[in-house]
């Protein structure tokens, strides 16, 4: 066999490696969506592509391999939701406000993105290591680096027009800013505040999604240091 026929081959080896990939991702996010994380099976996952659990496992290291490249399909989304909110205006404390309460419309419509990262990030460095490969490690770094990004460029804006006076690294306000949203989503999900009715008498409340994005948007400009007329 020539060297050309073993190079057409490997190719299209590899092609259909990466179309079965895609498949198996395609199922996952679908069953997330459908189903939530938690009910997620290889199983069903296996079967709505036509294939048996052993054939899942030839195209990832486990499970948490393949729920990370699912959460990445979730972050390219993301990020052109982060985009398109970003280009609405110049203005950084606008266009902060914005990527952040579109951040929590995009969590609000799709509760397995938040699930997904939530498990995600209980894990330790370590610990992923070892159960993610090098390159979907990379993957996923990219899809969260790049929707983290929209947050960091618009604090760094503001940073130099003057807009925002309380922060020196826009990169590490990104990332909290994204921990944070991430906790809030779940409180928006559940619906649900406790309190005191009465010293140590608990009781409940309600909270909306609407609530929690304005609570998240105050914040995001607070801890950025925009100015109190701004964040009105």
């Amino acid at each position: 066999m020539s060297t050309t026929e073993t190079d057409g081959r490997r190719r299209a080896a590899a092609t259909r490696r990466r179309v079965r990939e895609a498949e198996i991702i395609a199922a996952t996010r679908a069953l997330f969506d459908a189903r939530g994380v938690r009910d997620a099976q290889i199983e069903d996952i296996a079967s709505s592509v036509g294939i048996n659990r052993a054939i899942v496992y030839r195209h990832f290291t486990g499970k948490e391999e393949l729920f990370a490249l699912t959460l990445v399909s979730y972050l390219d989304e993301l990020r052109e939701v982060l985009a398109a909110a970003s280009d609405d205006t110049d203005a950084p404390p606008e266009r902060l406000a914005a990527i952040v309460a579109a951040f929590v419309s995009y969590g609000v419509d799709h509760p397995a993105f938040v699930d997904c990262a939530q498990s995600l990030m209980r894990r330790s460095g370590p610990e992923l290591l070892e159960e993610i490969s090098e390159s979907a490690l990379f993957r996923l770094g990219r899809g969260i680096s790049t929707s983290l990004a929209m947050l960091s460029a618009a604090l760094e804006a503001g940073i130099e027009s003057g807009d925002f006076t309380t922060t020196d690294d826009p990169t590490l306000l990104a990332n909290l800013l994204y921990a944070s949203g991430l906790g809030s989503l779940q409180l928006a999900r559940v619906g649900i505040l406790v309190k005191e009715a009465a010293p140590g008498i608990p009781t409940v409340g309600e909270i909306t999604a609407e609530q929690v994005s304005t609570h998240l948007v105050a914040s995001a400009l607070a801890m950025a240091g925009a100015s109190a007329q701004s964040r009105q």
